[in-house]
């Protein structure tokens, strides 16, 4: 049976390419990367208006959640637009926060629904690196089975994205929630955040190859468009089939994932898996979903990046040209929450 959105689900992703047309969000990305994180929460709070952070926050906190499809059609319209700040994190969180309930839920569950908290976290087994923690108003580390509040971003580290710096936490922080339900939740979380960070890739790719598509049919060469030229045309070709091909693959994921979170038991121990971990742990289903997705898009958007790279020429390299900006967003996505080996190994194992 194809899978098909709703037309709810297809004005929802509208209603968020119109809101980001009219954020002009490369000048918010500069503004980012210079350190400058007021427009950037502007525009958070305007995309939470729009529900985009309730997605993954339960109603019991404020939240409509979880619902990933309508979280796959936001977060693949953000990544169109690249709109910085730690949205596949913030996502997460709420399902982490979620699973491990009590007071640190009560406390920031709704902050999150509503916009008013940017979050950032790092998982075990995903690197210690929690982007932009220096805009964020919380910095959540789990280690073992205990979630912890770091007291600070930490030092920064070298980014291939200026808009998405990365910070290695502060260590300690008091516990705020800790169990054996926590590794669940740490879980559920990890596939979150790789299944946010897919469609991330995936906008990012269908938007470098439309800036391209556009190109080559301005730029001529021996007195004709170079979209002309066969050879230009396979290699946008070939880019569009590697984004097609992801789109079904990430829309399943967002299926699984729904069918999980409805499935009597939900949320214990057993069925919960990460993806990108590098391990079998958990059952297959979701997680191995999310790491196909999560693959398939990753690379799609990398080509669409090298595509667009090549046929611009020099004038890609150029900060002043927006897509730089797409350019330098595609392959950390690809390898954030989840590298193309892991979570091939991920595939197979499931």
């Amino acid at each position: 049976m194809p899978f098909l959105l709703t037309d709810e689900q297809e004005q929802f992703g509208r209603s968020l390419d119109a809101l980001l047309t009219a954020a002009d969000t490369p000048a918010v990305l500069r503004a980012w990367a210079a350190g400058d994180h007021g427009p950037g929460r502007a525009l958070w709070g305007r995309l939470a208006d729009a529900g985009v952070f309730a997605l993954a926050v339960p109603e019991a906190y404020g939240g409509v959640g979880p619902l990933p499809v309508e979280a796959a059609v936001a977060c693949v319209e953000l990544g169109r637009h690249a709109v910085p700040g730690p949205v596949a994190e913030t996502l997460a969180a709420g399902v982490l926060l979620a699973g491990a309930g009590g007071p640190v839920a009560e406390e920031w569950l709704p902050a999150i629904a509503s916009g008013a908290a940017v979050v950032s976290l790092t998982l075990e087994g995903y690197g210690p690196y929690a982007p932009d923690a220096d805009a964020a108003d919380a910095v959540f580390t789990v280690t073992g089975d205990e979630l912890r509040l770091a007291p600070g971003p930490g030092e920064p580290s070298a980014s291939a994205d200026p808009a998405r710096r990365l910070f290695r936490p502060e260590p300690g922080g008091a516990p705020v929630a800790k169990g054996p339900a926590l590794r669940a939740a740490a879980r559920a979380a990890g596939d979150t955040a790789a299944f946010a960070t897919a469609a991330l890739a995936l906008g990012c790719g269908e938007e470098l190859l439309r800036a391209t598509v556009a190109y080559v049919k301005q730029r001529t060469q021996f007195g004709v468009p170079i979209g002309s030229f066969q050879a230009v045309k396979h290699r946008l070709a070939d880019t569009l089939l590697g984004l097609e091909f992801a789109r079904p693959l990430l829309y399943g994921a967002a299926v699984e994932l729904a069918s999980e979170v409805s499935r009597p038991g939900a949320g214990s121990t057993e069925g919960s898996s990460g993806a990108g971990t590098g391990s079998a742990e958990g059952s297959p289903g979701s997680g191995a979903a999310v790491a196909a997705a999560k693959v398939t898009a990753g690379e799609a958007g990398y080509a669409a990046a090298r595509t667009a790279l090549q046929l611009h020429g020099a004038v890609g390299y150029t900060e002043e040209l927006d897509l730089a900006w797409w350019l330098r967003r595609a392959r950390p996505l690809r390898d954030a929450w989840g590298t193309p080996s892991v979570c091939r190994a991920r595939v197979l194992a499931g």
